[in-house]
């Protein structure tokens, strides 16, 4: 089985493979004073309470936007595991044809999306990543990656409010009635929910008439992605949570196959 890891500035996603199939998935918190036993152990439990042991890992592969865990988490992968994984980065076959000024500017997690948005749904297409930064990425009919944009994250935004206000206070996310508040409450709801709506909506529309791809399929993927298509239905073709654990798996066969 395979094991696939994507290191998010928040959040790191676990997830399990038997051939395509992603048969489990995990979420840890980003913590980079963690050591590689706390990882290894914490790994360890999550496998356990799942019935499973690192004995049924034959190959680990990261992605990973957050450079001081790194060493950190591979060096836990080899030590409880004893399998040396790939990192997504330079030198790691992808299938990509990245049109970008400089191709290593390119997030690893951006890299990983493209790839399995193009290769499940077909090209051209549009891959928002709704995470601590809401990125855009464009993908031609060919699977060029023709580049995108990057914007705050939801969260993020929401959590710059706060905090550089003196009255207004942490509120949830959840989607008002109106988009006219009738309290501070709602008020911050509706800017932020339909704020990040219309953002969304302006951009991949601004987007299709650059490029010339009003046909691109619209996909969104991570964790805050329902709070925008729930709203307005017609921004997004397809959601599809899992889409980077996908792509690393895809990743990992394009590289495997070449080393057989």
């Amino acid at each position: 089985m395979l094991l696939v890891i994507d290191v998010g500035n928040t959040n790191i996603k676990l997830g399990m493979f038997e051939g395509e199939e992603l048969v489990q998935s995990w979420r840890l918190s980003v913590k980079v004073m963690r050591t590689a036993d706390e990882l290894g152990i914490t790994m360890q439990n999550l496998f356990t309470a799942k019935g499973l042991t690192f004995d049924v890992i034959t190959g680990i592969i990261i992605s990973s936007v957050c450079p001081s865990i790194n060493y950190t988490l591979e060096h836990a992968c080899i030590y409880y595991t004893g399998i040396k994984p790939i990192m997504v980065g330079v030198g790691v076959k992808t299938g990509l044809n990245i049109k970008y000024a400089n191709p290593h500017e390119v997030g690893a997690d951006r890299i990983v999306n493209s790839v399995a948005g193009y290769k499940l749904y077909g090209g051209p297409c549009i891959i928002v990543d709704f995470g601590t930064a809401t990125t855009f990425n464009v993908i031609s009919e060919k699977g060029e990656f023709l580049g995108g944009a990057i914007a705050p994250g939801i969260n993020t935004s929401l959590e710059g409010l706060v905090s550089n206000t003196s009255k207004l206070m942490r509120v949830e996310l959840a989607t008002p009635d109106s988009v006219i508040g009738k309290s501070t409450i709602s008020n911050i709801q509706s800017g932020t929910i339909y704020g990040f709506t219309g953002l969304v909506k302006y951009m991949v529309a601004k987007m299709k008439q650059e490029a010339g791809l009003e046909n691109a399929i619209v996909i969104a993927t991570g964790g805050l992605g329902e709070l925008i298509t729930n709203v307005d239905s017609d921004v997004v073709d397809i959601v599809d949570r899992f889409l980077t654990l996908k792509g690393l798996q895809m990743i990992y066969a394009i590289n495997n196959a070449d080393s057989k």
